[in-house]
């Protein structure tokens, strides 16, 4: 279960979630506690959070047939994978498997018509980002075959490496020690310290080496995002 308490900042109350990057963390489905957003017919599991509605977050939000949010700015940026559904930001309709990256200071009107459900990242571009990415992981093209796995690249700078691996049964996601890394299983599974996590499962985890995390036994495609994820509880409090 998510590890949770709030912090006072300057008279406000900040709602700290997994805040401690130096934890590793990991989620099956049947943990996730589903909360109402403020959006009528929006909800959300807040994967980790610090801070009140405009606050960096990892959240998978479920939109309601006809839901919607207003017209909103995005200071920190934000970072979304539709997992089922379509999702739409205007006249723009994206479904299961679509990327966007919007950058700081970017505004939009999501909704969906139909239902959807998303992985959501808030506030955690701290390079300077200034375009927008949009990519359909459908698309075979998007993929690079390797050895153990293919992998569809999604966006790569001094701090971070996102992208979805498809890994053959058995086979380790990482190699090689990481500066941190998180995870969201999308298919199959992936076994870690010899217990399964099924579809919709997220891991966070601190700078080290994880040989024991693979691929089960119908292997598994994995969002992965990968660098020095977070700054501390402390800091991050000092920014809400």
């Amino acid at each position: 279960m998510p590890t949770r308490s709030c912090l006072a900042n300057n008279g406000r109350i900040a709602v700290l979630i997994n805040a401690d990057f130096n934890r590793p963390v990991v989620m099956a489905p049947a943990q996730y506690p589903w909360v109402a957003s403020p959006q009528r017919g929006v909800e959300r599991v807040m994967l980790d959070r610090l801070g009140g509605e405009s606050t960096r977050a990892t959240s998978i939000v479920r939109y309601a047939p006809r839901s919607h949010f207003p017209p909103h700015r995005h200071d920190g940026g934000e970072e979304i994978l539709v997992l089922s559904g379509t999702f739409s930001e205007a006249d723009r309709h994206y479904g299961a498997g679509w990327y966007l990256r919007n950058p700081p200071g970017s505004s939009h009107q999501p909704s969906s018509s139909t239902g959807a459900i998303i992985f959501v990242k808030l506030r955690q571009m701290t390079m300077p980002e200034d375009t927008t990415v949009r990519i359909d992981t459908r698309d075979p093209y998007q993929w690079r075959q390797q050895p153990d796995r293919a992998i569809c690249p999604l966006f790569e700078d001094e701090y971070e490496q996102v992208s979805l691996h498809r890994l053959k049964p058995g086979k380790a996601m990482f190699i090689a020690p990481v500066d941190g890394a998180e995870l969201l299983v999308l298919a199959g599974d992936m076994i870690v310290d010899a217990l399964p996590y099924m579809r919709g499962s997220w891991l966070r985890l601190p700078a080290g080496h994880y040989p024991r995390i693979v691929a089960g036994a119908r292997g598994a495609t994995v969002y992965s995002k990968t660098g020095p994820l977070g700054r501390t509880a402390a800091e991050d409090a000092h920014h809400a």
